[in-house]
């Protein structure tokens, strides 16, 4: 069965289920249980053989055989129990609850739809692509939120296409939602490496790839996806940390980070006071490890990937508008980023790409280098993408072909061998250069640069369509409101927008 089939045979009944009032993200967190369980089941047979983390009172047999009440509380008791595991079953199971309200759907979904296919003998690619189909589907429910956990696959593959990676370089995602980074580095790895060691392939599956995670609802997601795209089995140890990346530096270093953090500026803890009155403490991280301290969520993840770089490692980093601009610990973090590290290229990203509304992004791609007393970014390269260029989640969504140009230009097989397409004879060029001293002799050494024209200003005929207008207006209009919302906790306003 095509990914394509199972994703529509496994949603359809998500509508059913939605009836009941479960939500899409209660529908795909029940199914990685279930999942994990059968999964585990088939394992214990030929060919494989293994023996099972699962205790036996809660195998997935123990699931089939059961309908009714009983089997709805046999459900109850398996979650209960599991979660109180350690390591792999812990990480899946933790905090799980029993959504469904009817035992009769309930039954339904392991009986009918995941007892009838045998998972383990799928393609990584097809139940991987099944369950990414999920993700993304789940992330379009704008919301249940999850679309801050998503980042668009084509711009996850461009920025892994420019990055590059090689059979034994380590991986790392400090702040990995679903797993999309990690997933897009495996995939080019094995595909552009067909004919690996049986060592590499080793390294591959239990040494590459580490990732952090906040959130215990989506490291579970991240966990399954990992596994069902045969990073790590139910046998061994899978790469990621469930816990605040920030915290702490890990002493752990890699070749490559690619991160997409988490959108929202500051990092702040609810305080609920006597008589109910609510507060924000803004909560600053101070670490040696860091040039600036702040409560800016975006600049500490910066400062936090340069720690994690080994030297000469490579990072592609996506930011919001306000880390290339802002001042104060912004100024700081910027000048020292590109005096200690090669800040080689900017890519300035369009609206209408996140499920998250009311971001305008970037992709920051930088090396890490050996201390030194003259600065190590020459010159920044930058992709304008931004300009005139309108994309919608649903109608126009971003295609891996939007960013080949881009790709291209990046030239990942020598990055001294650029070649601008912008000139005075040529101003509608997306791609050019500028040197460190014109970037640390802007006012505050600000990254915003951009040169080319919009289109709309100048002609009423290149109007995008309403739709598309709208939507960019709904952007700017929520990308505003965040921001009057971190100056009112900044002023310690109650929180009643």
């Amino acid at each position: 069965m095509t990914p394509a089939a199972i994703v529509s045979k496994l949603w359809n009944f998500c509508n059913v289920l939605r009836d009941d009032g479960m939500s899409y993200g209660d529908y795909v967190e029940q199914l990685t249980y279930l999942l994990f369980l059968k999964m585990a089941d088939e394992r214990t047979k030929s060919p494989y053989n293994q023996s099972s983390n699962v205790p036996a009172d809660y195998s997935w047999p123990t699931l089939v055989k059961k309908d009714g009440d009983e089997l709805f509380d046999h459900y109850r008791h398996t979650l209960e129990n599991l979660g109180n595991e350690k390591g792999l079953l812990g990480l899946i199971f933790n905090k799980s609850q029993n959504k469904f309200q009817d035992p009769a759907k309930l039954r339904r979904l392991i009986v009918d739809l995941i007892d009838k296919e045998n998972w383990s003998v799928m393609s990584a690619d097809v139940k991987g692509d099944a369950y990414e189909g999920l993700l993304e589907k789940n992330a379009q429910d704008t919301k249940s939120g999850a679309g801050q956990y998503f980042t668009p696959r084509p711009l996850i593959q461009a920025i892994v296409d420019a990055i590059a990676p090689k059979p034994g370089e380590t991986i790392c995602d400090p702040a990995c939602g679903t797993g999309g980074f990690l997933l897009a580095a495996h995939d080019s790895l094995v595909s552009n490496n067909p004919h690996m060691t049986k060592q590499e392939l080793k390294a591959l599956k239990e040494g590459t790839f580490k990732g952090w995670e906040l959130v215990q609802a989506t490291a579970r997601l991240c966990a399954m996806n990992l596994m069902l795209h045969g990073i790590s089995g139910l046998d061994s140890d899978l790469p990621l940390m469930v816990a605040d990346s920030l915290a702490a530096d890990p002493g752990d270093r890699f070749n490559i980070i690619l991160t997409n953090p988490p959108f929202g500026k500051k990092s702040s803890t609810t305080i609920v006071a006597e008589g109910g009155k609510v507060s924000r403490e803004t909560e600053t991280i101070e670490r040696d490890d860091f040039w600036a301290t702040t409560s800016n969520k975006q600049l500490n993840f910066v400062q936090h990937v340069k720690t994690l770089l080994k030297q000469h490692g490579r990072a592609a980093v996506v930011v919001p508008d306000n880390v290339l601009f802002e001042g104060g610990a912004g100024e700081t973090v910027r000048r020292k980023l590109l005096h200690e590290c090669d800040v080689h290229t900017l890519l300035r990203l369009p609206t209408g790409l996140f499920y998250a509304q009311g971001v305008k992004a970037n992709v920051v791609f930088f090396d890490r280098k050996p201390a030194s007393e003259t600065p190590w970014t020459k010159k920044l390269w930058i992709y304008d993408l931004r300009t005139n260029m309108h994309f919608t989640l649903k109608t126009n969504p971003l295609k891996r072909s939007d960013l080949d140009e881009f790709v291209k230009l990046y030239n990942p097989a020598n990055r001294n061998q650029r070649v601008a397409t912008w000139s005075e004879g040529n101003p509608d060029g997306r791609w050019r250069s500028y040197s460190y001293e014109e970037l640390t002799s802007r006012d505050k050494a600000g990254l915003d640069i951009f040169w080319l024209k919009d289109d709309s200003l100048e002609d009423s005929d290149n109007l995008p369509a309403p739709g598309v207008i709208a939507a960019e207006i709904v952007e700017d209009l929520q990308a505003a409101l965040e921001q009057f919302r971190e100056i009112a906790e900044d002023l310690n306003v109650e929180d009643t927008i």
